[in-house]
């Protein structure tokens, strides 16, 4: 629900009643991740999407039920190859998906409010949901913050709100979304409880170091892909605001001087593009051991090799090399800075979602990938666990 929090903070700030589906859990090759969102408000406006359009009339009508008689529920969508024209999905997935009424008066809407307000403002958060378990409590929410303190109640008992913060908390801290279960001791119901957690962080930072040609392409491919831009050089001449417009920050300074400064985190990626050893080695001396996504750097395959050397020299071993992309980006025969850019920002990607990068004509591996860290949701008729 969060990824439309800024229309659904619009509507609440208009005082409409509405309803969201969110995706609850996926199976096979269903196209959105658990917290994709459609909304429809009560004059039947919609926005967002829950399958990329194969059951999205279904769930449509389903929020408007919702609507009518304030009712939460879970609904499952499959691909059906008894009728090929049956309400499912084409693709042959599976998902689960939570309908949820917010309406004015509805004991969950302030929670929900929260929640969208802190992810319009860019503010870490986490909604965490019950869904499944006892049906008077499906939908029911709190929405936590890093700090540890909770907007709602589940209603249950104060020891299940204290554990479904923590755990909400361990999932905001990772920057994950994604379902737990709990079991019926630990829910204080009688039965296991299971739970989406929806983690809203700010945007992911990409580091470009170089104020070169290729470096503005990179930054606006990393604005379009949702990270915040940093661009950083030593030479005042090249690393302006006016050469950069689409960065988020232009940073005057030494590159590695400004790495150990600056804050990054497991999600960071450091794109190198100034393929000069000054600059690089010491650079990649300490990018190699930071607990960043993705390290890569530019250059020909001599310059790597030399860099390669000058790394093990100053100290860098094999296994800190390895983590290195060089030369940087997937083999796309790119020669513009456009092309090279989407040729890192395609790298990127894979790296992030596990992908192989090779065509996927004629291939025999999945289309969607999440990559290994991030673990996998199952259907909830599967037996939904932890997501890690």
């Amino acid at each position: 629900m969060l990824d439309i929090a800024a229309e659904l903070h619009r509507w609440v700030g208009q005082g409409r009643d509405f309803a969201v589906a969110t995706v609850v859990a996926v199976g096979g090759s269903a196209p959105r991740l658990p917290g994709a969102a459609l909304a429809v408000d009560a004059g039947g406006t919609a926005v967002g999407s829950v399958s990329g359009g194969c059951v999205e009339g279904a769930v449509y009508e389903l929020c408007a039920q919702a609507l009518r008689d304030g009712e939460s529920r879970v609904e499952r969508f499959g691909y059906s190859d008894a009728d090929a024209f049956a309400v499912g999905l084409t693709c042959g997935g599976v998902i689960d998906i939570l309908i949820t009424p917010v309406r004015e008066g509805d004991p969950v809407r302030p929670v929900l409010a929260a929640a969208l307000a802190a992810a319009v403002h860019r503010e870490a958060t986490a909604l965490a949901r019950i869904v499944a378990g006892p049906a008077e409590l499906v939908g029911r929410a709190v929405a936590v913050r890093p700090d540890g303190t909770r907007r709602g109640t589940l209603g249950v008992h104060p020891a299940l709100d204290r554990t479904v913060t923590a755990e909400a908390g361990a999932f905001l801290d990772a920057g994950r979304t994604g379902t737990l279960e709990i079991g019926a001791a630990g829910s204080r119901c009688g039965e296991p409880l299971t739970v989406l957690v929806e983690s809203s962080v700010p945007p992911p930072r990409m580091i470009v170091f170089g104020a070169i040609d290729f470096a503005a392409a990179l930054v606006r491919a990393g604005t379009f892909l949702g990270y915040r831009v940093t661009v950083c050089d030593a030479r005042p001449v090249f690393a302006t605001e006016a050469r950069f417009p689409d960065a988020d920050e232009v940073v005057v300074a030494w590159p590695h001087e400004y790495l150990e400064r600056t804050a990054v985190d497991g999600r960071t990626v450091l794109c190198v593009l100034t393929h000069d050893a000054k600059f690089d080695v010491p650079l990649l001396e300490r990018a190699l051991r930071l607990p960043v996504a993705y390290v890569g750097a530019m250059g020909s395959r001599r310059t790597h090799l030399d860099r390669e050397a000058r790394l093990r020299a100053a100290g860098v071993t094999d296994r800190e090399l390895a983590r290195l992309r060089s030369p940087i980006g997937l083999d796309l025969g790119a020669r513009t800075p456009e092309e090279t850019a989407l040729s890192i920002a395609a790298e990127i990607v894979a790296a992030r979602r596990g992908g192989t990068g090779v065509p996927l004509t004629g291939a025999h591996t999945p289309i969607h990938h999440e990559a290994p860290a991030a673990g996998r949701t199952q259907p909830m008729g599967a037996g939904i666990g932890t997501t890690s």
